[in-house]
């Protein structure tokens, strides 16, 4: 058996946020420069480290959204590590997003 081989490892969650989420700002619409995104952005921290930074895979799985606008929504995994990833939730225009539901699955060693 080789030594140097590492065996992959994987984790995965579901991260759930929304108007009651501190810092929350989706739901509003701005009063100037529609154009303008809003992001939320959250940090998750992985229950065990990994041995370095893994690939992460995000996607959005639920949401709730007011139904008199288009639906402008995406989510973005950034700044991986070993320890964890920040998920971030975007939207622009006059689309309000009450919550959101992100599930996310990490491969790493």
């Amino acid at each position: 058996m080789n030594e140097s081989i590492i065996p992959w490892r994987t984790a995965s969650s579901v991260f759930c946020a929304g108007v009651n989420s501190e810092g929350w700002n989706l739901a509003r619409i701005p009063e100037s420069d529609l154009d303008v995104p809003r992001t939320f952005s959250a940090e998750i921290t992985f229950s065990k480290p990994f041995n370095s930074a893994p690939l992460v895979h995000a996607s959005l799985t639920g949401f709730d959204l007011d139904q008199r606008d288009s639906a402008r929504i995406s989510v973005v995994v950034s700044d991986v590590t070993a320890a964890g990833f920040v998920t971030s939730v975007t939207t622009w225009m006059e689309t309000r997003v009450y919550g959101v539901e992100v599930s996310w699955l990490a491969i790493g060693s």
